[in-house]
């Protein structure tokens, strides 16, 4: 290769390296995605309604605040349990890390890497049956966001970096730099993690009403994945490690609409569901009793707070306690803490029980009974759920 050649060569590839560079810089800087910000400027600013890659943000968040209290879950834990509790938690730093789509898998990633980075106290975790799987969920919590132990933000300096040469994250830099963004809101860090209302509002219009997402969401449950058999083991090992931490956890089992109990018992999967409880129940008294501060709530299944009438029958656009059937409001989620540490306004006496090896099967006999009184107090949402889940599938 004669000199014109190498220096062909050599000026074509340092203008490639530039304008990568110059992209993952500008990538950086407006960082569209807050993927490293923590009680800066840019927390503030309005971002768009489908907030993407919400774990990237979180995982660093977390890192930064270091948090007495922390949150784990799903999307129903995301936009169900408020922040702004501090008092109910002698006035200690609170914050929502649960993640939309995400499996017990991920949960479990997220679990444990707020409790390297932080000296968490307390930690609240909301679970439910359809998405105890150990498949990466729609969060994709990526091990590169969670696995350092020493490092980290040098390790997410350079996964951020490496995240802006992409071209999804430079079209959302160049939209909000033009303006272009689209309909906006507040961003959960805001928040300190929970969901803003404005989002799920401006979501559910989307939708065109709360009455067109129920289909939607029933689907979504009753085709989860979970309960899978290798996921509790997963679990109990990632208890022991929490546990050897010296923090104190309370699991729970999500509050979802009755009618998302009635379709995994149209799915028939309510067997494999009670004995996915019977199993938690086990790993939780086996900790416990090797002097883990672990309990197990369940505030699922037909209760005074999960069997709203839904807009099918009401007539009303709205619901008093969820968005949907799948997710609920944080009045709902403020009922939870106030079962789960004590507080001012009580919950209603059936709604939450904490589940023991002493009163399990009692608990399961109660369900059942429950859920056959409902199909028929209940019958013209009880048949509206078996048609939507014989039907065609619908997709958003």
């Amino acid at each position: 290769m004669d000199a014109a050649a190498r220096r062909y060569v050599i000026g074509f590839f340092a203008c490639v390296f530039l304008a990568l560079g110059a992209v993952s810089l500008l990538n950086y800087q407006v960082d569209p995605y807050l993927l490293h910000q923590w009680d800066s400027p840019l927390v503030q600013r309005p971002r768009q309604l489908n907030e993407k890659l919400g774990a990237w943000a979180k995982t660093y968040a977390v890192a930064r605040y270091r948090p007495a209290i922390i949150y784990i879950g799903n999307s129903r834990t995301e936009l169900g349990l408020p922040t702004g509790v501090r008092a109910l938690f002698d006035g200690k730093s609170i914050f929502n890390s649960a993640v939309s789509g995400a499996s017990i898998g991920d949960a479990i990633r997220l679990a444990e890497h707020a409790a390297r980075v932080s000296r968490v106290e307390t930690m609240v975790w909301g679970i439910d049956a359809p998405t105890f799987s150990l498949d990466m969920g729609a969060a994709r919590v990526e091990d590169s966001l969670t696995g350092a132990r020493h490092g980290f933000f040098a390790q997410r300096a350079l996964v951020n970096l490496k995240r802006g040469l992409t071209l999804d994250m430079t079209e959302d830099s160049v939209r909000i730099l033009t303006g272009n963004a689209g309909d906006v809101c507040r961003s959960n860090l805001a928040l300190y993690g929970q969901r803003d209302e404005t989002c799920t509002i401006k979501g559910i219009r989307h939708w065109l009403g709360t009455a067109e997402a129920i289909p939607v969401r029933l689907q979504e449950f009753g085709d989860g994945l979970g309960p899978t058999p290798s996921s509790t083991p997963a679990l109990d090992a990632s208890i022991g490690k929490l546990c050897r931490g010296g923090l104190r956890l309370r699991m729970y089992i999500n509050p979802t609409h009755a009618l998302t109990l009635y379709a995994l018992h149209w799915r028939g999967k309510w067997d494999a569901m009670q004995a996915w409880q019977r199993g938690l129940v086990q790993v939780v008294e086996r900790h416990r009793r090797q002097g883990c501060d672990v309990r197990l709530y369940d505030f699922s299944g037909f209760n005074s707070i999960t069997t709203e009438a839904t807009p099918l029958v009401s007539g009303k656009p709205d619901m008093q306690y969820y968005w949907e059937v799948s997710h609920y409001r944080d009045n709902v989620g403020r009922l939870i803490l106030a079962r789960l540490f004590g507080g001012d306004t009580p919950p209603p006496a059936d709604f939450g029980v904490e589940l023991t090896q002493t009163n399990v099967d009692a608990h399961h006999a109660a369900t059942r009974a429950a859920r056959e009184r409902y199909r028929v107090e209940h019958a013209r949402e009880a048949a509206y759920t078996q048609r939507v889940l014989d039907g065609p599938l619908i997709r958003r």
